[in-house]
């Protein structure tokens, strides 16, 4: 097992100065594209990431030390709502994920003893009985392949101006 708290604090505390400094600023043309109709655009992707702030990580922690397996978590929409507009600027949306994420982790820090709490298990409403451990390796893992994402939906814009260099633009590939 690779897991730490150290070293998963290290990039959750991260993500958000990370993305803020890859986002503000752009134009709504980065910010709005995507790869294709039923896909998240940049924007979508940051409200995803506040809404499982609020919602998925450390409520579900909480439920792991306080119930156990006794109350299963409550389900996650993983899925933004693509019919409500979100009128907030990027800098906004970055403002909320930074405070937010803050505040988490530091409940985080105060709420788990790596030595004791890391074992204990809750129920996710699909996978059944999960680990503390593994919430919290996902959290890390999430905010990866969400800035990836990005990355990718932003790199997909430019697919067709690159000419023959799409041969070594393996992030253009299909």
């Amino acid at each position: 097992m690779n897991f730490t708290m150290s070293e998963a604090i290290e990039l959750l505390e991260r993500t958000p100065r990370s993305l803020e400094h890859l986002l503000a600023g752009l134009s709504e043309s980065w910010l709005h594209c995507n790869e294709g109709e039923g896909t998240w655009n940049v924007s979508q992707v940051v409200e995803h990431l506040i809404e499982a702030e609020k919602q998925n990580w450390i409520p579900r922690l909480e439920i792991i030390l306080q119930e156990g397996e006794a109350r299963p978590f409550p389900p996650f929409d993983r899925l933004p709502d693509s019919q409500a507009k979100d009128e907030r600027t990027i800098e906004q949306k970055l403002q909320e994920f930074k405070t937010i994420r803050t505040e988490n982790i530091l409940k985080l820090q105060a709420l788990v003893d790596p030595h004791i709490h890391l074992e204990l298990t809750g129920t996710h409403p699909v996978f059944g009985t999960v680990k503390a451990r593994e919430l919290l390796s996902t959290w890390v893992v999430h905010d990866l392949v969400h800035t990836a994402q990005i990355v990718r939906v932003m790199s997909k814009r430019y697919s067709t101006d690159v000419g023959p260099w799409i041969e070594y633009l393996g992030i253009l590939k299909k």
